[in-house]
């Protein structure tokens, strides 16, 4: 016992003292290969089998501790001949994430923009139709303020982006189509939320509890909200505190291409600050 005691202590030690940044920077790979893993075979068949490797690595582990000659041979030679079965068994996901690798060695801002254009012609398509049917809707596009207090007032959605959904949501005596969509991004985070109303008394009297709404949210936040009205199909937007109504499909359009322009914009210039730091600081290494 006293033996595994000193094993024990010394790779302590080793972990404290020995490593160099070299290490560290090893060390920091893997824990980002295996949590890559993790994502990849997440909710699949095949995160069972990881757990059943993982077992065997820390019983492999201890059995060479404990000095169990047999069963830590048996135990590698699993182990070693396992490396061929377990390319049959995650073949679909070595592929997969082959594939995402190739995606992304090369960043695709033609993708991108296609993606945000199509977001926006789904947002105009759901807009123009409710409005035909003067079916109510309230959608708020999140900017840089986080609506996170909102969101938890309705019901988790975080579905892409469509017209079909969309419209489904604000359907009249469905669940979900009293209260308001939470948009980030291109993704539709929550429905049937709740937000507080304006405080402004020059609104005019005509403007139902939905315009109150999203003027509301707009004057505590950064965030775009469209409007139908119910009454009138009129398609209104929420923007700083001040409403802009009759839109037709280009203003739509105009609005909606400006607001994810943006965020295209934000985020390429995010990906290219990280990238650019990560190549100074490999640099930085070589030097």
């Amino acid at each position: 016992m006293g033996g595994i005691w000193d094993q024990v202590q010394t790779f302590f030690w080793n972990i404290i003292h020995r490593p160099t940044w070299v290490d560290y920077i090893d060390i920091l790979i893997i824990a980002f290969l295996i949590y890559q893993l993790i994502k990849l075979t997440r909710q699949t068949r095949a995160v069972q089998v990881l757990k059943g490797l993982g077992i065997i690595i820390v019983a492999s582990y201890i059995s060479e501790l404990m000095g169990l000659t047999a069963l830590n041979w048996l135990l590698r030679s699993i182990l070693n001949n396992g490396v061929i079965v377990l390319i049959i068994l995650f073949q679909p996901e070595l592929r997969k994430a082959l594939e995402q690798i190739g995606r992304s060695t090369k960043l695709d801002r033609s993708t991108q923009r296609d993606e945000s254009e199509r977001v926006v012609d789904e947002i105009t398509q759901c807009l123009l139709r409710l409005s035909r049917r003067r079916v109510g809707a309230l959608i708020v596009f999140e900017q840089k303020t986080g609506l996170k207090d909102v969101t938890e007032t309705g019901t988790a959605i975080d579905s892409l982006i469509s017209a079909p959904l969309l419209e489904n949501i604000f359907e009249p005596n469905t669940p979900l189509h009293d209260g308001a969509v939470i948009i980030r991004g291109q993704r539709i985070v929550s429905a049937a939320c709740v937000l507080d109303l304006t405080k402004s008394s020059a609104i005019s009297r005509d403007l139902g509890t939905r315009h109150r709404a999203g003027l509301g949210v707009s004057e505590a936040t950064d965030a775009i909200v469209f409007i139908v009205s119910e009454e009138t199909g009129i398609i209104s937007m929420a923007r700083g505190g001040k409403l802009t109504r009759h839109l037709d499909a280009e203003a739509i359009r105009a609005e909606l291409r400006q607001l994810y322009h943006e965020e295209h914009s934000r985020l390429w210039r995010f990906t290219h600050r990280a990238l650019n730091g990560a190549v100074k600081g490999g640099d930085g290494h070589d030097e």
